[in-house]
């Protein structure tokens, strides 16, 4: 997509701009949940084939054998398949990292000559913002082809968990150079955790026929409103507690996740924009990380 012409991109950017995104979503979506055997196989097969999908790392590599296109868009991996590094910091998915550095004065690098605050990101809070605005940041994109679970780069405890909408660009590289304050203006969920780094935000993206994003802890994220919906995580019975690569969530189709620390986290990150990871590869490691204490993973949806 960014080998494209300068006006092709144009074209490609301002046809994001004029179209229905809430609707055609929302329409993909029903698609996708639909499990009429041979529309959801020819979906599959047509998706497979243009992608160019390694379905030899799937639990299940039958394609026809999934009850319809989202169960096999979410597809859980062959057993093994992605041992987890010994770093402090794992990937928390499958993608490319189109951004990574640390926090200036608030804001986060987006492409040449765009950029957003943590406030826009995280929802508005000021307070919330000020815990990451001179922290670290890495962005991540999901291929279509990518494995789409999100796992927790560290261990950690749910605090907050506050659903922001938004509209639904496209998360290309394209989209991201043309469109300002992409990740700040897309639908997206702001999970904050309490890691022995400090806090940790894992913000899961959504784009353009994304259409929804499941957690471990409460499922499909379905707000009633279309408004900011904020969930208290500090006491609750029992406690959230994750363990480090377990999963966190999934994308119903493909998007972005931005996993944020504070700069007092004693954390450097070991990639750079443009490396290709794979969920449990190292991301970030300290010089001298202090002792873990891993909590249990809670179920995966299934």
């Amino acid at each position: 997509m960014s080998t494209l012409s300068a006006l092709t991109q144009k074209v490609f950017v301002g046809l994001q701009y004029a179209l229905p995104k809430q609707c055609l979503s929302r329409a993909v979506g029903w698609l996708a949940d639909n499990d009429m055997p041979w529309l959801k196989n020819f979906l599959i097969r047509r998706f497979i084939d243009h992608f160019n999908v390694d379905m030899s790392e799937a639990a299940q590599p039958d394609y026809t054998l999934y009850r319809n296109f989202n169960s096999f868009f979410t597809r859980p991996l062959a057993e093994g398949l992605r041992p987890i590094c010994k770093e402090a910091v794992a990937s928390p998915a499958d993608g490319s990292v189109s951004q990574i550095g640390s926090v200036a004065a608030g804001r986060i690098f987006q492409a040449k000559g765009q950029a957003y605050t943590t406030l826009e990101l995280l929802g508005g809070d000021h307070q919330l913002a000020q815990l990451f605005d001179d922290g670290l940041f890495a962005t991540i994109y999901l291929a279509p082809r990518n494995y789409h679970r999100v796992h927790m780069p560290v261990a950690g405890k749910l605090r907050r968990s506050i659903y922001v909408p938004g509209d639904l660009f496209s998360v290309n590289a394209v989209t991201t150079e043309n469109v300002p304050r992409l990740f700040a203006r897309n639908e997206r969920l702001v999970s904050i955790f309490e890691t022995e780094y400090g806090e940790m935000a894992l913000v899961l993206v959504g784009a353009m026929i994304v259409a929804g994003i499941d957690t471990v802890w409460s499922g499909r994220v379905t707000p009633r409103l279309r408004r900011i919906e904020d969930a208290d995580y500090s006491e609750p019975t029992p406690v959230i507690e994750l363990a480090k690569a377990a999963e966190m969530g999934r994308f119903i189709l493909g998007s972005t996740v931005v996993v944020l620390f504070r700069n007092s986290s004693g954390l450097a990150w070991k990639r750079q924009a443009g490396d290709v990871l794979r969920m449990g590869e190292a991301l970030a490691d300290v010089s001298s990380a202090p002792s873990k204490a891993e909590g249990a993973a809670v179920p995966i949806i299934d």
